[in-house]
């Protein structure tokens, strides 16, 4: 699931005066792992990894064949099956340093399935990838492809290169991220040896804004929190009856007055180390009552007048509190009826560190005595990670290696990856996606899917900068 960082607003706010966005990269003068990388990206897109199609395995396989010819011994590839799909676990063992200094590995995580994809409705095969006026297109090109092909070419582009890291990076390309997420599970509650890091660097979140009117980069966003999705039914039960002959207590109405009180209802106002920065930031250049109420929320989060302000932009609530929605409805059985029934689906997200239970204890207290509340799938919650310096400092380097002086912030996002269960597994992981893409550009999960050319080939030198950065000198 590839997520846009912040909006198209918010990051043109924070554009700082850049140069020009560089020209394309002819084919011809490609370098010779540009060449590689593309090849993988090219193989990788061909697969058709959507659920059910049993075709994750064999871009696993395709990729074994990648890193074995590369060099890495077969004891430290493993494919881990899951049902018709699977994982891909890759170590680049280190030289660790003796004793205390010694640093446990960092993992690199991204997902080689997709969302599915109609040829017929597509203008180009979405199984094939094509180069057109400056963009690769074809599904999975941005989410999360890309970031497969980037990071497998650069372990093998480091392994030719003789490079030693003073820890073991393990690499970790999932089978169902965009659906159940259970090979990421598997791994972390079956397989924990296998994936065990200090942290973990997620491709598949994160990632620059280029400008709409010239291409130039903007701003970077460095994901280090996911808000839990849970979702919640009310529900009212009625004995019913002839609908000539109503009664007082009707499940329809019932229901009604339950979500007008959730409407009303407003969680807690809460923050986090990276919520409080990125309020910092975008009030410093967010001119008016929204940009006031964000430096004054950022110095004490205690203000409510500030947050208040905040709940009122759609783009903004959630960084501040735990929001609820009334998203389904159904009720009654015939029109000449009483209702016997009425349900209300609700969708939340739910505020890094607060607990499922919790929210489904709040909204039975609002919806009230009469509702019953139940909760939907097992949803799962993460704190946010902390802001680690070392990882913002590397995240710089790579990202000013192409793009000079672009500012890089953290943020929070609504949407779930795979990092989620990482941070629920006490690995903090921090998004850390390479593509830089104008807002119009972006059709992840929807037709004509592409990024950008220059983008890719950045993306690679980025990728490669900052595994050496994490690595550490031998």
């Amino acid at each position: 699931m590839i997520v846009r960082p912040f909006g198209v607003v918010l990051w043109l706010l924070l554009a700082a005066p850049l140069g020009a966005a560089p020209p394309p990269v002819a084919s011809a003068e490609l370098k010779p792992y540009e060449a590689d990388a593309r090849e993988i990206f090219r193989r990788a897109i061909s697969f058709r990894t959507s659920a059910g199609l049993g075709q994750v395995p064999a871009l696993a396989d395709y990729l074994v064949s990648r890193f074995g010819a590369a060099g890495f011994p077969a004891a430290d590839i493993h494919v881990v099956p899951h049902g018709e799909t699977a994982s891909l676990v890759v170590r680049y063992r280190g030289e660790p340093r003796p004793g205390p200094a010694a640093k446990k590995p960092v993992a690199f995580l991204a997902h080689m399935d997709v969302v599915p994809a109609k040829p017929e409705d597509w203008k180009r095969d979405p199984f094939t990838l094509v180069e057109e006026k400056g963009f690769f297109y074809g599904r999975g090109t941005h989410d999360d492809k890309n970031s497969v092909a980037l990071l497998a070419e650069t372990f093998i582009r480091l392994k030719a290169e003789g490079f030693v890291p003073a820890r073991d990076l393990v690499l970790i390309f999932t089978g169902d991220e965009e659906t159940g997420q259970e090979t990421v599970q598997d791994l972390l509650v079956s397989h924990r040896d296998l994936v065990d890091a200090e942290y973990a660097l997620n491709g598949d979140a994160g990632g620059g804004t280029l400008a709409e009117e010239d291409g130039r980069p903007l701003s970077y966003g460095l994901q280090t929190a996911e808000k839990t999705y849970a979702t919640f039914e009310l529900t009212t039960r009625n004995p019913g009856g002839h609908s000539s002959l109503p009664r007082k207590d009707n499940a329809i109405y019932e229901l009604a007055d339950a979500l007008k009180a959730v409407q009303a209802y407003r969680f807690a106002v809460m923050w986090n180390d990276t919520t409080l920065a990125w309020f910092r930031a975008a009030g410093a250049v967010t001119a008016g009552p929204l940009g006031d109420a964000m430096r004054r929320f950022a110095a004490n989060p205690r203000d409510a007048a500030a947050a208040d302000t905040l709940a009122g932009s759609p783009a903004h609530v959630g960084m501040t509190r735990t929001t609820c929605v009334a998203t389904e409805l159904r009720a009654g059985h015939a029109e000449n009826a009483l209702p016997q029934s009425a349900t209300a689906t609700i969708n939340c997200r739910i505020f890094p560190g607060v607990k499922v239970d919790n929210v489904k204890a709040e909204l039975q207290k609002v919806a009230g005595p009469g509702v019953t509340v139940t909760t939907l799938g097992r949803p799962l919650a993460s704190d946010a990670s902390p802001l680690r310096p070392d990882v913002l400092a590397a995240v710089t380097k790579a990202v000013h290696a192409r793009h000079p002086g672009v500012p890089v912030a953290p943020y929070q996002e609504s949407g779930g990856t795979d990092g989620l269960h990482f941070r629920a597994a006490g690995i903090a992981t921090y998004g850390v996606g390479e593509t830089f893409i104008k807002d119009s550009d972006v059709f992840a999960h929807g037709l004509d899917e592409r990024i950008p050319v220059t983008s890719f080939y950045d993306g690679l030198e980025y990728w490669y900068v900052l595994v050496k950065e994490v690595a550490g000198p031998r």
